[in-house]
């Protein structure tokens, strides 16, 4: 298959980064690729979807892979996992083992850190080379996809089929914890009623992970790159990180920060050569001091993993929520940085010594008693007749689709609703149930499920 009739397919059956930011994925196709790598490092701690994902199918996913990179011209592909998944490691030895005559196809096996899944340091951990700051993993001939994404390519590609569901963890406060294949759009409150509901008297939801999740409502719906629902009680410490407020969190940082360099010594990007210094930022913006700019336009660099407020600080602080209002503010204003200004340094000698062991980090966070098995039950347990799904059509990085129904039309799952913007970076949408369109405008599709006509 041609690139382009590849990027043509992935566009037009809605595929994007399933479990990070939602960049189309078409758009990540380039002859310039030389390695990927799957990453299925699982990053956040609780969740359970891409090692499930990978272990249950392997074969579709390895044969994406290959398609993939059959496109693209790369030379290799690498399966980034953790040696601690032993039945996803399994099942792709097994795949592995009869590919012969293939693109080369290996398995690279990552620490058992957070954050491992990291694209930067995913890459590094693979190949050795650093992604130097401000440029793409393309720049160094890489391209990184999660599980579900390559999965998702599968059936666009073998099955011709949208993507209509996404795989998510249910765990936390809930009966039973579990891994779950809902339609998208499926509302918070009906998929944690399909863990059993929920066992706090309060219950605070969180859409993704424990460190970089955020916090939504019962009322908010899941989409195409929601990887878990986390379910807290209010006063947890991962609640409590999550809704301070940002000017109390400037005026504590103005009074205890001591510049102790734990958040830098401990950041990720830093360890790796990135000029993200978290403690100098925290210096520069509590006291006012603008001579040098340098600390603010490196922020840039900061992945936005949450190590430093979540983990590092004694203090309690927070730098991370900090640096992305500065970060936002610079963008907003159109300041970013210059070819010259975020240099690459060298990648430090202590870093193994200084990465976070996921161990370590799931007991710092106080999720111990959450860290349980989360079984992945692929059947499709579809909530009542006349729920409504709202399939949102700005999932993605880029343009938001346009819808091409109407209000009160009939549509069937898998059918086209929401074309991509013409001419810009965008994918379509897809139903993911079937039902009658209930609104139909510039943000949203809401379908009321109902019986196929």
């Amino acid at each position: 298959m041609q690139m382009d009739e590849l990027k043509q397919i992935l566009q037009t059956y809605g595929i994007l980064g399933a479990g990070g930011a939602g960049f189309p994925t078409y758009a990540k196709l380039s002859d310039k690729t030389e390695t990927i790598i799957l990453n299925c490092a699982e990053c956040e701690p609780l969740l359970k979807v891409h090692r499930q994902l990978l272990a249950a199918h392997a074969f579709e996913i390895t044969k994406a892979l290959q398609t993939v990179a059959a496109a693209v011209g790369a030379k290799k592909i690498c399966i980034a996992v953790k040696p601690s998944y032993t039945q996803t490691v399994e099942a792709v030895r097994a795949v592995i083992a009869k590919t012969d005559g293939q693109i080369p196809m290996e398995i690279s096996l990552l620490p058992e850190v957070y954050p491992a899944g990291d694209e930067v340091v995913t890459i590094y951990e693979v190949t050795g080379k650093v992604v130097p700051p401000g440029k793409l993993p393309i720049d160094i001939g890489a391209a990184v996809f999660n599980v579900e994404t390559m999965y998702n390519v599968y059936r666009a590609v073998f099955e011709q089929k949208g993507v209509t569901h996404t795989y998510l963890t249910i765990a936390g406060e809930v009966s039973k914890p579990v891994t779950l294949c809902l339609p998208v759009g499926t509302p918070v409150e009906t998929a944690v009623a399909l863990a059993g509901g929920v066992t706090t008297a309060e219950p605070v939801y969180v859409n993704g992970g424990p460190m970089t999740g955020r916090i939504v409502t019962e009322n908010d719906v899941i989409g195409k790159t929601t990887t878990a629902i986390l379910v807290f009680p209010k006063d947890h410490y991962v609640v409590r990180k999550k809704t301070g407020n940002t000017a109390i969190d400037m005026k504590r940082a103005m009074s205890a920060c001591c510049q102790c360099r734990m958040c830098t010594d401990l950041c990720p990007r830093h360890l790796l050569g990135h000029p993200i210094e978290p403690h100098a930022f925290m210096r520069a913006a509590t006291t006012g001091t603008t001579s040098d700019l340098t600390p603010f336009i490196n922020t840039f660099s900061c992945s936005q993993c949450g190590l430093c407020e979540m983990y590092a600080c004694d203090q309690s602080l927070a730098p991370r929520k900090l640096i992305g209002v500065h970060k936002s503010k610079l963008a907003q204003n159109g300041i970013r940085p210059g070819a010259d200004d975020l240099k690459q340094g060298q990648v430090n000698a202590m870093r193994d010594s200084r990465m976070v062991p996921m161990k370590r980090l799931i007991s710092r966070l106080g999720l111990s008693t959450y860290n349980i098995p989360a079984p992945l039950s692929e059947a499709q347990a579809l909530p009542k007749e006349n729920q409504v799904f709202t399939i949102m059509l700005n999932q993605h990085i880029g343009a938001p689709a346009a819808a091409c129904v109407k209000t009160g039309e009939y549509v069937t799952a898998g059918q086209q609703i929401a074309v991509p913007a013409d001419g810009k970076l965008s994918i379509a949408y897809h139903a993911s149930v079937s039902g009658t369109v209930t609104e139909a405008n510039e943000r949203c599709i809401m379908i009321r499920q109902e019986e196929t006509r």
